[in-house]
């Protein structure tokens, strides 16, 4: 095992009045490098692996501005290391509708996947009108495939061919495992299996990286690839566009019976296509959706299991209950943030559909409980820093993975 000569380092007292002082009698406040692992070298390998697991496993929309593309993956980097439930759950919501698509379209016998499902939901098909360019969802592909409108036999031209596909996610495999590399290493060093104190950076590091393969799930689906409000939508899904389109279409078919009378009501007989336009009527504000969860999972057996997902980050970081932090203060913060995180997300998970309208009691407390929830983020990663004045200093103590290997044993 690798020391630390803490000689040259600050010396924290710790408080005398408090029962937890008996563990950690002094602390020790940043520690310079030249004495062996310093506090830069712990924050420098923590945020990099931290990065690593964000980043890498982040999937935007394919869109023709590279540097669109390039803001929006920031805008989503900055949403996962605020709310990774949220793409844990948006995962979860992803998988769910793009499996119907290959399933009704096998009835047809065509070898549509739900890769390619996945692929054309990242908005890689677009048209244009005279409104702008619109995208092609798979709903609407499979459509077009039923209907006879198109032929499978043409979806190479389309950039739908299995190997193009796979060959523009090499890249991405290939991140993945050097993000794999880096924090599997500490993770066999784990100072927890010799009896080492853990850094609270190093904690935080370890649950974006239990959470990390739920973004193998998630596309980042926004139903408005422009609009960056929309990139704090839970559940920008297909079902969303579904739902307005049945609206759109019912209402067409009311205003074209009212004009044309019962004498040419009947004559469509061919299913409507899903289409792409929002409708709205003049006068009608569109609602501003904060949240709105996917009506097929909210309504079946599954619903616990996009619950505990939603409460899954906050009740990693209750392994921290007993951590040192400087003050009790602080320390009785961090667990208190840590419920509050649980059951905000809790709540918020509790209603279907959120929007930004004034319904009494009811929008206090959908709207409230995703900022209880920032807050208590805010609060907690705030301490995860201010925790470095004064931690024990056994946390930059490290064994060489040649002494460790018995131990996986």
């Amino acid at each position: 095992m690798s020391s630390v000569n803490y000689t040259a380092t600050n010396i924290v007292t710790a408080p005398t009045s408090t029962s937890t002082s008996t563990h950690y009698p002094e602390l020790v406040g940043w520690i310079p490098e030249n004495s062996g692992r310093g506090t830069l070298s712990l924050l420098t390998s923590c945020l990099t692996t931290l990065f690593l697991c964000t980043w890498v496993v982040i999937h935007p929309r394919v869109h023709a501005s590279t540097r669109h593309s390039f803001f929006h993956k920031v805008a989503l980097f900055l949403k996962t290391l605020i709310a990774p439930e949220f793409i844990a759950v948006e995962g979860l919501q992803e998988w769910a509708p793009e499996i119907k698509d290959p399933q009704h379209n096998n009835k047809q016998a065509q070898p549509f996947t739900l890769l390619h499902a996945f692929y054309i939901s990242m908005l890689v098909l677009r048209y244009r009108t005279p409104l702008g360019d619109r995208v092609l969802w798979p709903n609407q592909y499979v459509w077009l495939l039923q209907q006879g409108l198109i032929e499978w036999k043409d979806h190479t031209r389309w950039g739908l061919a299995v190997t193009d596909i796979e060959d523009k996610s090499k890249a991405d495999a290939v991140a993945k495992l050097i993000a794999l590399a880096q924090h599997k290493p500490k993770d066999i060093r784990s100072p927890t299996v010799v009896e080492l104190p853990v850094a609270m950076t190093s904690e935080q590091r370890a649950v974006f990286e239990c959470l990390a393969v739920s973004h193998k799930f998630d596309n980042e689906g926004l139903r408005d690839q422009v609009t960056y409000w929309s990139i704090w939508y839970l559940t920008p899904r297909v079902f969303e566009k579904e739902e307005r389109d049945r609206m759109m279409a019912e209402r067409v078919l009311e205003t074209k019976k009212s004009s044309s009378g019962s004498s040419g009501s009947s004559s469509s007989s061919l299913a409507d296509p899903p289409t792409h336009v929002d409708f709205q009527t003049e006068g009608n504000k569109k609602e501003i959706v904060v949240a709105h969860w996917d009506p097929d999972i909210y309504r079946s057996k599954l619903w616990p299991l996009p619950c505990l997902f939603g409460m899954s980050f906050g009740a990693l970081h209750l392994v921290s209950w007993n951590d040192v932090f400087p003050t009790t203060v602080e320390l009785w913060l961090w667990r208190i943030a840590a419920f509050v995180s649980m059951g905000s997300m809790l709540v918020f998970m509790h209603f279907e559909k959120v929007v930004l309208r004034w319904e009494g009691i009811v929008t206090i407390v959908s709207l409230s409980s995703p900022a209880l929830y920032l807050l208590s983020r805010m609060v907690m990663m705030g301490e995860v820093f201010a925790a470095l004045r004064a931690e024990e200093p056994a946390i930059y103590d490290t064994y060489e993975v040649s002494s460790y290997w018995v131990h996986l044993l």
